[in-house]
């Protein structure tokens, strides 16, 4: 294994940039190529067909059967087009990715040849085996139907020669497999509540749209040193692997020079993204080495997860080309920088106003005050939720973490905000409005113009933070679907914007003018949810010990985080919104449980693995080297001569000793705790036993397999280190 590494190392140590062919147009003119947005449909559907459908997605109204053929064949001759000889319902199971069944558009033609064929049937629905998929005890073998349904408001794409058609996947009883049906649910639940509050400021209003704007971290590694590391592999982290004398702690990666196979594999990732409609942006090297960065211009939630999923997807595939692996573990490296993926949120309406920007008068301040303070009550009020959204075994590692947010749920609101938040709820008579949206910073030097200030700073100890125009939800993982936390989110705001239109109508009812009642309901809101706002560092063991005294959800286990899902509360918040019945939810933890049990499980499994089968027989192999040594030295030296010269292979063979011993007891120990753990039948029992006996002892474990690999002799050490893991680029 040891000459594997090497030669591994050999190999990645001389790639050269691949050399990326880039387009001879302007991105604008290849930008959607592969979309069927509304250009193509209006090039290839009929007239009336093309209105019936434009007008069922602004609407959010369903497409009449009947104009579903029409639809269907402009479709397919779209795709024909594009030398397209597949179609798949492109879904989301409860797996963190995508599904795909591919079907050719070959038919029989009654004359013993074939024909290309696609229904509207075919686009609309179909029967993917739901027992097949994690569901939570709703489907069984014996009975495993369930239903894929286009969804008309994410259009259709065509990837790898494949027409994919964005649907929802939904059991044969009913209930939601997936992350998209409860997404659309929660989405149009905060266009209801939020479209009835803004049209107290604006009547012409007809629909609030909840927008996504995600930030994409990962890691990328050479393929043949990740070929050379099976925990990498088999489990997207390392597992084991002493830190690199250098790491981050020259802060000279963030925003440094792009190396450039990466600048390549980030060029052709960028073209490929937008000819798939993805409006990638942003671009740039992260905090720790081989970490990087991308972001799009922000765009409709929905649609913005797809993309996400999509380009996760893409990533993986483009990077093959340059000899990457694309690394989307929230902690594939101990000691450095693990990877989130910021959700940064915003609510705007259909005559064009963004919800979380301050307005320019007293008028659109009370307005955006009181989304604001809808806000704050959601994240107040189901903080242990939101918590439980973006909690997994991987995101584990990563938060609370010096890198990351904390495992506690806050809002950061800054300075200014904050002092119009204090003035309203310190029962002020002079409730003052005015927040300015930019200010102006002269630094004095002549070459440089004056700098707009945002109303707010950045707080990266914040794990939800306002940040001017939205607010920026950063204790998402990397790998995870955006759309756990979109979903708790904006049920939990149009919850909140319900009960705030529901009191201020009653308040307007008994007399009290409208703009006094919202008044009266936005310090109430802000009142009661101060417990929430927290602008210093949420790094600090003093804010753990405040955040408990507040009352806060300061749980770490993350199997007991998943409770907060079946809390009498939660289940009345997702009741009313209309997101999940009680029985989806129930289903929804099982799953939960499950994946944390098999991906601990997993990460078990093969620790165990490397640590008897490849670290303990090389560094036994080291060790029986240096007691040869040992040996030969007692026999040509004098015996006090001998000792002086012998005694540091002797302490380090003791040592060496003490490891090993440590390591095959513990890995022992954590084979019985896995076999006492599986006899639990309850999954939620079974994961926090998980939890609580095995997770502690890889953490434990590693600690002696790293002091190892600190002795053995570098060329004996069978995988790929650090160093060259995160320094070859």
């Amino acid at each position: 294994m040891s000459h594997l590494r090497f030669k591994e190392v050999e190999v990645a140590f001389n790639r050269t940039p691949v050399k990326v062919e880039i387009p001879k147009e302007a991105p604008s003119q290849y930008f959607a190529k592969y979309v069927f947005n509304r250009k193509k449909m209006y090039e290839y559907l009929p007239k009336s067909t093309y209105d019936a459908l434009i007008r069922a997605i602004d609407n959010k109204e369903p497409l009449n059967r009947e104009l579903a053929d029409d639809v269907a064949a402009g479709m397919k001759q779209w795709a024909l087009d594009n030398g397209v000889t597949h179609y798949t319902h492109w879904f989301h199971p409860l797996t963190d990715g995508t599904a795909e069944k591919h079907d050719s558009f070959v038919e029989h033609d009654g004359k013993g040849g074939v024909m290309e064929e696609f229904s509207g049937k075919l686009l609309m629905q179909q029967e993917p085996d739901a027992s097949s998929f994690p569901n939570g005890g709703i489907r069984n073998t014996f009975e495993a139907r369930g239903y894929s349904a286009w969804d008309i408001s994410s259009p259709a794409f065509i990837h790898d020669n494949t027409l994919c058609i964005p649907t929802i996947f939904i059991a044969y009883s009913g209930e939601s497999l997936d992350y998209k049906t409860p997404l659309l649910r929660a989405l149009n639940s905060v266009d209801r509540a939020g479209t009835a509050v803004a049209q107290m400021f604006d009547p012409a209003v007809k629909h609030v749209t909840s927008n996504l704007g995600w930030e994409q971290e990962y890691f990328l590694v050479d393929e043949a040193l990740y070929a050379a590391r099976p925990d990498l592999a088999l489990t997207g982290r390392t597992l084991l692997g002493h830190e690199s004398a250098k790491n981050q702690q020259l802060e000279d990666h963030y925003f440094g020079a792009i190396p450039m196979r990466v600048e390549e594999f980030m060029l052709d990732l960028e073209i490929e993204a937008h000819k798939l409609g993805i409006p990638v942006k942003t671009r740039h090297n992260e905090v720790a080495p081989n970490q990087f960065e991308l972001a799009p211009v922000y765009e409709e939630t929905n649609l913005a997860n797809d993309h996400n999923l999509l380009l996760m997807s893409v990533m993986a595939q483009v990077a093959r080309r340059h000899h990457f692996r694309v690394l989307l573990h929230e902690k594939p490296f101990a000691g450095i920088n693990g990877s989130g993926k910021h959700n940064n949120w915003s609510l705007g309406t259909d005559t064009g106003t963004q919800l979380f920007k301050p307005g320019k008068n007293a008028k659109e301040n009370l307005q955006f005050i009181t989304f604001v303070s809808c806000v704050m009550s959601a994240v107040h009020r189901y903080n242990g939720l939101l918590k439980a959204s973006i909690s997994s075994a991987t995101n584990a590692h990563r938060l609370g973490a010096n890198e990351a947010p904390p495992a506690i749920i806050s809002m950061f609101m800054g300075s200014q905000l904050s002092k119009v938040i204090d003035s309203l709820v310190s029962d002020d008579k002079d409730d003052n409005l005015n927040i300015n949206a930019k200010e102006e910073l002269n630094l004095k030097v002549s070459q440089i113009p004056e700098i707009l200030l945002d109303n707010t700073d950045r707080n990266r100890t914040s794990p939800f933070a306002f940040t001017g125009n939205r607010f920026e939800f950063r204790a998402v993982g990397s790998s995870a679907n955006c759309a756990s936390a979109m979903i708790a989110l904006n049920a939990a705001v149009a919850e909140q914007l319900y009960e705030f239109k529901d009191v201020v109508d009653a308040l307007v009812a008994n007399g009290m003018e409208l703009n006094d009642a919202i008044l009266y309901q936005v310090k109430v809101f802000l009142k009661q949810s101060r417990s929430i706002h927290f602008d210093g560092n949420g790094y600090s063991d003093d804010w753990k010990q405040e955040a408990a005294k507040r009352g806060l959800d300061c749980e770490t286990s993350v199997p007991k985080i998943f409770d907060s899902y079946l809390e009498p509360k939660a289940i009345e918040l997702f009741k009313r919104t209309g997101v999940f019945t009680q029985v989806e939810l129930e289903a929804r933890n099982e799953v939960k449980w499950e994946i944390y049990t098999k991906k601990v499980q997993i990460e078990a499994r093969v620790f165990g693995d490397l640590a008897l089968n490849h670290i303990v027989p090389v560094a036994t192999r080291y060790m029986s080297l240096l007691l040869d040594n040992v040996y030969k030295i007692k026999n040509l030296f004098p015996q006090e001569k001998s000792e002086i010269i012998a005694s540091q292979d002797l302490a380090m063979i003791e040592k060496m000793s003490e490891h090993l011993l440590f390591i095959k007891d513990k890995v022992n120990e954590m084979v019985e705790n896995r076999k006492a753990a599986n006899q639990i039948d309850s999954m939620r029992e079974r994961a926090i036993a998980y939890h609580d006996t095995i997770v502690p002892l890889l953490d434990e474990i590693r600690y002696h397999v790293d002091k190892l690999e600190l002795m053995v002799d570098d060329e004996m050490w069978p995988l790929p280190k650090y160093r060259e893991l995160l320094f070859i680029r």
